[in-house]
């Protein structure tokens, strides 16, 4: 299915990504292993020890996916867990409102895709796991999604709330939901898998339910025939088990704020800083279920206004209620490769930066970091799309300009065609010729003279009509195309941002069926590494 693939290079991407796909050499200190190098790969697996319990992680897992109806491949894998063989690739992202952006189907293809290929490789049990951000608070982050429809994009919202908030997989989707529903299937087309797509959304996303239930119930419906299970550390027994992880982010406090500087600053050498280190990598759960941030302050720790421990104390604190305590955006890797025997994590690019800020934060908890592997970037090719885009004379990356610049582009080349100038070379011409065919009338009847120059001059009248002509059929001709260079534009760069990032997966499962996924997954290379963003032909 990919048709052809465009290099990360001259897409909007950091620097450090960049080099991160294309050199990773010269980042290799900052990380584990190269994810593009297949004896780099061979060599973590070999190495790779586990310090977790297996038993303990699945036994954890199989109570954490019991709620969710998972298919028989993925119950399977649940098993498999157990094995002192068993490996696992770990993808995760926020619990977006029917399924989020693309990206989020991108990463769950991609580890699947990836553990598939390292079983392969490695002749033992790799199992793909889909890691709920189910203690993330940004409900504005996770509230909205973007459709194309026939007035271009339009964006859809739940109602906004007041911060502190709970964590939104706790959060419960609100009446609004009805509403912004029957927005979505009004502006999307009715199609012969409409139903079907209504069916699978109404099943997973109801109002009173979480966020997490409707997430989850989402990403395995698409993906568990895959083998995919789910994760996360939302849950009381989870936290009991990681209780020492969240122990020691307060007692190896110092150390951990040193490794995380040390090696940001090393990265900020040449590359971004991607995460604020701070003094404490913890969050509380208040009385009122509002998540808060803990913070250092001299000897003491406090969250909020209300609550304040000595180190002892918050120490204690943990012990006695771990499932108050939630991990910052360093900390819940940690938790996750505490918990599962994690050989590689799918990144999306922010991730992938700030995961170069980890590998000293990593062993200051005796544990190395999986390998990071960059998820599958890709922009789909609708048919109409890519039918317009034959006619243009833009690239795929050129779409990433402003709109400003594209039609600016296209006039100055088609600017190129000197309308005046062919008219005027015509006139002469013809000019030369009438005045010896004039003096030939004149020589056989004098006073035909003004009638052959009336002629000429009917002539280049016609001319000009025709220039005019000219002009509008070029200007009509402008404009068609201009029309269709801004719904190329928006289609592959809606906002001025690559599609993956914006643009909701329920609008191609609308348009191209529910199995598009699997058909995407099928159709990619087994030896695909995502080095380059791909152009997907769908139909």
């Amino acid at each position: 299915m990919p048709k052809e693939s465009c290099s990360f290079q001259s897409l909007p991407f950091s620097s450090l990504f960049k080099t991160y796909v294309s050199n990773y050499s010269k980042l290799s200190t900052f990380y584990a292993a190269n994810p593009f190098d297949k004896e780099d790969l061979k060599q973590k697996a070999a190495n790779f020890e586990f310090s977790g319990d297996r038993q303990q992680a699945a036994k954890l897992l199989k109570s954490f996916n019991k709620p969710f109806n998972l298919h028989q491949k993925a119950l399977d894998n649940l098993g498999r867990l157990e094995d002192r063989e068993t490996l696992v690739i770990v993808t995760g992202q926020q619990l977006g409102l029917y399924g989020g952006p693309l990206y989020t189907v991108f990463k769950t293809i991609s580890a699947i895709h990836l553990a598939n290929r390292a079983e392969a490789l490695l002749d033992r049990p790799v199992v793909p796991i889909f890691w709920l951000a189910d203690e993330d608070h940004d409900y504005d982050e996770v509230r909205s999604l973007h459709l194309f429809n026939k007035n271009g994009l339009k964006q859809f919202d739940l109602p906004a709330k007041e911060s502190p908030l709970p964590p939104v997989a706790d959060m419960k989707l609100p009446e609004g939901l009805q509403e912004l529903r029957d927005d979505v299937k009004e502006s999307l087309y009715n199609t012969d898998f409409s139903d079907g797509l209504w069916e699978l959304l109404d099943g997973c996303f109801q109002t009173g339910h979480t966020f997490s239930q409707s997430f989850g119930k989402f990403i395995v419906q698409l993906f568990s025939k895959h083998g995919l299970i789910l994760a996360g550390s939302n849950q009381p027994d989870v936290k009991q088990a990681l209780e020492p992880i969240l122990q020691k982010a307060v007692s190896e406090a110092d150390a951990l704020k040193k490794a995380l500087e040390e090696q940001t600053n090393s990265l900020k050498e040449e590359f971004h800083q991607q995460v604020t280190v701070y003094d404490s990598n913890l969050f509380y759960i208040s009385d009122q279920q509002n998540r808060i941030k803990v913070s250092v302050e001299g000897d003491g720790w406090f969250a909020g206004e209300e609550y304040r421990w000595s180190t002892a104390d918050l120490i204690a604190e943990i012990k006695e209620n771990p499932e108050r305590f939630s991990p910052n955006v360093f900390l819940r890797p940690i938790m996750q490769d505490a918990l599962l025997p994690t050989l590689g994590y799918v990144a999306g690019p922010g991730e992938v930066a700030y995961y170069g800020q980890m590998k000293q934060f990593y062993q200051v908890f005796d544990m190395e970091m999986p390998i990071i592997f960059p998820r599958l970037s890709a922009t789909l090719i609708e048919p109409a799309i890519e039918r317009i885009w034959a006619e243009l004379p833009f690239e795929f990356q050129d779409y990433s300009q402003r709109i400003e610049d594209l039609e600016s582009g296209y006039v100055e080349r088609s600017e190129q065609i000197d309308i005046e100038a062919i008219f005027k070379e015509w006139k002469q011409k013809v000019d030369k010729v009438a005045e010896l065919q004039k003096e030939k009338v004149a020589e056989i009847d004098q006073s035909l003279e003004g009638s052959a120059g009336k002629a000429t001059a009917v002539y280049f009248g016609e001319l000009d009509k025709l220039k005019g002509k000219v002009y509008r059929a070029v200007k009509q001709q402008d404009e068609t195309q201009l029309n269709r260079i801004r719904k190329t534009k928006l289609n592959l760069f809606p906002e001025n941002g690559l599609q993956e990032r914006l643009i909701s997966p329920i609008y191609f499962m609308n348009k191209f069926g529910l199995d598009i996924w699997d058909n995407i997954l099928k159709g990619l290379d087994e030896n695909a590494s995502f080095n380059q963003h791909k152009l997907i032909n769908v139909q």
